[in-house]
């Protein structure tokens, strides 16, 4: 009897147990859930769908790098540069902003300099112009804090529309861009242009975390006179977790007119 008595009380204690079931947690029941699986950090409706994220919108991250330039051309003696980087970066659902500087140091056959490479803040906006089709515009300013004997002493702006095309994994990209350079001239030693530059190339998600990508490049020399500068382009990306990331490229020159080899490695924090 006392058994019989201690089945009826499991029984019935789980069914109150387990009567009520609510997987994603969102006070709504399953039995009447019209949204399972709903985000742990949205609020829902009386049926169960999302109504709002507390997620915040706003994100931020920080990189820093460093990046290694080796010089070749024709008319200048050989170069190895060392460059350490710093960029911030701020997001607003497809909106962004960045900001980022640089410290150079040069060594050459007698030749050798160090300071701030110019600096530069922009902003950005993608959207979808279809489901695998995206869309973004860049507009942003190039300060001038490099000092150099050449009077690159103004600033310069830069606009940028870029296409990328995913499908499968893989994404087709290309870019157009424009830069206004309003730097002095100077007689009989240098003369500057306004510069065009066109990418494209192909990146492929080897994983949710690994992506890497090759691009082909060519822009016009700032200075009058030069050859355009093509180069050609690795570039990946790896996420160490939902914070940490990692990004490297190289690029090597096709013309005499671009550095021979470049290579950059750098980490960054997103929150």
């Amino acid at each position: 009897m006392k058994k019989s008595l201690l089945l009826i009380f499991l029984g019935l204690f789980s069914t109150t147990l387990f009567a009520y079931v609510d997987s994603d947690m969102d006070g709504v029941e399953d039995a009447v859930d019209r949204c399972p699986n709903t985000p742990f950090m949205d609020l829902v409706d009386i049926r169960g769908c999302a109504t709002k994220s507390l997620v915040s919108p706003h994100h931020f991250d920080i990189i820093v790098g460093g990046t290694y330039a080796e010089s070749d051309y024709q008319t200048l003696t050989k170069t190895d540069t060392l460059s350490s980087t710093l960029q911030i970066d701020y997001y607003y659902k497809n909106f962004s902003i960045q900001a980022s500087t640089s410290y150079y140091s040069t060594e050459g056959n007698g030749y050798s300099a160090n300071g701030m490479n110019d600096s530069f803040i922009g902003a950005s906006y993608q959207f979808k112009a279809l489901d695998s089709l995206t869309l973004g515009l860049s507009a942003g300013a190039l300060l001038p804090t490099y000092d150099a004997a050449l009077k690159n002493n103004n600033i310069d702006y830069t606009a940028i529309l870029n296409l990328s095309y995913a499908i499968s994994g893989i994404n087709i990209f290309g870019s157009y861009g424009y830069t206004q350079i309003n730097d002095d001239n100077i007689d009989g030693v240098v003369t500057y242009q306004d510069s065009n530059a066109v990418s494209g190339g192909v990146g492929y998600n080897f994983t949710d975390k690994f992506y890497m990508s090759g691009a082909y490049n060519s822009s016009n020399s700032i200075y009058e006179g030069v050859i355009d500068i093509e180069t050609a382009s690795l570039y990946s990306y790896y996420a160490i977790d939902s914070h940490w990331f990692t990004t490297f490229s190289y690029a090597h020159g096709l013309s005499d007119s671009a550095s021979k080899n470049f290579a950059a490695f750098r980490i960054g924090y997103f929150f």
